[in-house]
């Protein structure tokens, strides 16, 4: 047997080794399906599979590089490179440049990210002159890209009474017109937004039997990883793909089926034995990642979903510690918990700050958290944030990039146009766009013809014009000859944006060029490594377009502890994790409310959330927690009740000592199993938290400052009641520092802090 399946258990092996036919394998958490999926490839290849016969798809950049380089010290560069491997976005827009002309698109067509979709729906509806508070941006985005999902084009939408009738309703009676006319600029621009990708995909192969068996007899083999969190249309066009051979193999985990906001649909991994009825499926219930408390913890807890494929997830790891639950007073009393626990468990088991995950429901939560680490010290970063190719400087040179490569590209046209400033200003552009619209032309092709348009532009702003055309055209030349290092850097160069940059020296502008520096440097290393014929500037842009947040990690990035949602977090795995904000209709989200369904799929988010660890678990909630300005009391998810006792160690944030303490009154909490039903009990509060009289109160005006002792109990309109603890400062500058329940420490000037007194 070949030495590399003998690093595999037996079932991982028997996945590898299966030879035809539809397979599905259902992975358990930290079960090594990513090697699993490695070495079948490996294995087909070395039973004589041609590399261009399969094809690979995963959600994720990351996780499709690191399965090239795997497999590339296996079977050696060629090979690897030669596979059809990658995100489903990526490698559906290669094919759609192949075979482009078939749609009517040129073959470098231009990918719209969501900046640039949001931009062009902007533009509609400021010019059809609509209320932006009725037809908002991000929610008409966000409907063109369901009805997409959902083979809804703007014909079909109009024939669809329910839809216009709902659109009636909310006031949105113009939504068709914009739907219709963001499909036209998009086809004029030549350009597809990411949902096109999919849906134009689809498309060609339902509507090209000579292309879909081309590509039925390319991909004799197809592997897709996390095949839970493919939506309709990915389904679709997998299924037609498949529909040849049926050498078909999933690889995926229903109890991490967390995406369904996003189209994503669990039905379609719990239907494949329907789809495919000689299928063959393995379970990797092993897990090597956690501690078994984790994984047995986590079983608990996911059982309690009946939709489910059954399985047994298992380890022969160390037991480990049992999981650490924390009640704290407030927020920030959990914000301080989590950086003091992580400067106590680095000094006591040398661990790296990248050892260490903080994990929350919505990003909203990392206020607390980020203050709290930077008050210690402590590096961390933001998954979710402003990723590099979001920064404004890094869009504005990849807007001059696209035009080099697509002219007609009406986006990248209006973000640079006049940048660096060049003297074409807001009225001219306005002036090129309803000609352009009314010819039904590009800009670009306007401003090529320049002379022979009837357009009210001075000379001198023609002539600007002229020479912007004249600039680009050169682009669009050299970009065609010279490697995408060379011509990038020219282009930085001659348009002035790199001195523009250069010349700005406050920390902001310093800051701004070294990223500049930074993209050429990924553009030369691009050029560097690309295979033969493909280091061009196009190439680059196309794999730019598809990028997501963890594809660009600096080395400074490295050794920080990290930050993010739930769902960010599927997939990576850290030595220690804390996932906080476990309250009711935060985690699980009051969304989930709405039915059973919901609330499975955020039980699910609550499992990938706790099998991220591998060998601490901190879990953490708040008594009470600001939300909309309002202080508001909070009561623990019952997500905590549901995992069994006998893994967990619960505690209380003491407000005495700052630390945490055993806490043996936890209450369980009694939920519904059918219905998103508020608590039936309340944690029961310790005595030391609520140790204030009850009393008729005092207000204290300005003359009677000198009422304030160390050790009284007073009241604030805000804060609600809390023991002074010190006082400082003479007259009108006198200040309290008070411990207010459930809030924390703070200092107040008295003169304006309107207490009262208790007594």
């Amino acid at each position: 047997m070949e030495d590399y399946l003998q690093r595999l258990n037996p079932e991982q092996r028997n996945a590898v080794t299966h030879s035809t036919g539809p397979l599905m394998v259902i992975a358990g958490a930290g079960s090594g399906k990513t090697r699993v999926l490695t070495y079948r490839i490996v294995h087909l290849l070395k039973s004589g599979v041609y590399p261009h016969n399969i094809l690979s798809l995963t959600f994720t950049n990351k996780a499709s590089k690191e399965m090239r380089n795997r497999i590339e010290l296996m079977v050696g560069e060629s090979d690897a490179r030669s596979l059809w491997m990658g995100t489903f976005h990526s490698v559906f827009s290669k094919i759609l440049r192949f075979e482009a002309e078939k749609l009517n698109y040129p073959s470098n067509f231009t990918i719209y990210d969501t900046d640039d979709s949001k931009s062009l729906v902007r533009s509609i509806i400021k010019e059809l002159n609509l209320d932006k508070d009725i037809y908002k941006v991000g929610m008409i985005r966000n409907r063109i890209s369901s009805l997409k999902n959902n083979f809804i084009t703007p014909a079909g939408y109009n024939n669809k009474s329910e839809l216009n009738q709902q659109d009636k309703i909310a006031k949105r009676t113009e939504f068709g017109r914009i739907y219709q006319m963001y499909v036209q600029r998009c086809e004029k621009a030549s350009a597809m937004d990411f949902d096109d990708l999919l849906l134009k995909t689809y498309q060609l192969l339902e509507n090209h039997p000579d292309v879909l068996l081309k590509y039925q007899e390319k991909f004799k083999y197809l592997l897709i990883d996390e095949y839970q969190d493919t939506n309709h249309v990915q389904y679709l066009i997998i299924k037609k793909l498949a529909a040849l051979n049926e050498n078909i193999c999933i690889v995926g985990d229903d109890a991490q089926s967390i995406y369904a906001f996003r189209g994503a649909n669990i039905q379609n991994i719990l239907n494949f034995k329907v789809d495919y009825p000689n299928y063959k499926t393995y379970k990797l219930e092993q897990n090597y990642r956690s501690t078994s408390t984790i994984v047995e913890a986590a079983n608990s807890i996911i059982k309690q979903n009946e939709k489910q494929i059954e399985k047994n997830v298992w380890t022969s790891n160390t037991k480990g510690d049992k999981i650490i639950v924390v009640k704290t007073g407030s927020d920030n009393d959990e914000g301080r918990l989590v950086a003091n626990t992580i400067s106590d468990v680095q000094l006591r088991n040398q661990a790296h700050h990248k050892d260490f995950a903080i994990l929350y429901r919505t990003n909203a939560q990392s206020r607390s958290l980020e203050e709290s680490l930077r008050k210690r010290n402590i590096p961390y970063k933001i998954y979710g944030g402003l990723s590099f190719y979001q920064r404004k400087e890094i869009k504005d040179l990849l807007a001059y990039y696209r035009l080099a490569i697509n002219p007609n590209d009406e986006e990248a046209f209006k973000r640079i146009i006049n940048y660096p400033t060049r003297g074409i200003g807001a009225t001219t552009i306005q002036r090129l766009n309803v000609f352009a619209n009314e010819k039904n032309k590009s800009i670009w092709e306007v401003i090529n013809h320049l002379d022979e348009a009837d357009i009210n532009i001075n000379k001198g702003t023609q002539k600007k014009l002229k020479e912007f055309a004249l600039m680009i055209n050169n682009f669009i030349i050299n970009s065609k000859q010279k490697d995408a290092h060379t011509i990038a850097e020219e282009i930085a160069k001659q348009t002035g944006l790199f001195n523009n940059l250069y010349t700005d020296k406050s920390p902001e502008g310093v800051s701004r060029f070294e990223n500049i520096q930074e993209l050429l440097n990924g553009i030369k290393d691009f050029s560097e490594t690309a295979e033969q014929g493909l280091n061009k500037l196009p190439d680059f842009m196309a794999d730019v377009a598809l990028l997501t947040d963890q594809d660009k990690e600096t080395e400074d990035d490295f050794n920080k502890v990290t930050l993010m949602t739930v769902h960010a977090a599927k997939g990576l795995e850290f030595p220690y994790v804390f996932v906080v904000g476990l309250e009711e209709n935060l985690f699980p989200s009051m969304m989930s409310g709405e039915s059973q369904e919901n609330l499975e799929e955020e039980r699910r988010l609550f499992y990938v959330a706790i099998t991220r660890a591998k060998k601490r678990l901190f879990l953490s909630f708040a008594s009470t927690r600001f939300k909309w300005g309002q202080l508001t009391d909070c009561q623990p998810s019952r997500f905590i009740s549901e995992l069994d006792d006998k893994f967990l160690e619960k505690h209380e944030l003491t407000p005495k000592t700052k630390e945490y303490a055993s806490h043996k009154i936890y209450a369980k909490t009694k939920y519904k199993k059918k219905t998103y039903s508020p608590p039936t009990k309340k944690f029961v509060t310790p005595k030391n938290l609520t140790n204030i009289n009850r009393a008729k109160n005092i207000s204290i005006n300005e003359s009677d400052l000198s009422k304030i002792q160390n050790g009284m109990q007073v009241k604030h309109s805000r804060f609600g009641e809390g023991k002074v603890l010190s006082i400082s400062g003479e007259g009108s500058n006198k200040k309290a520092t008070v411990f207010f329940t459930g809030i924390g420490q703070k200092e107040l000037l008295l003169k304006f802090a309107k207490l009262e007194l208790k007594n």
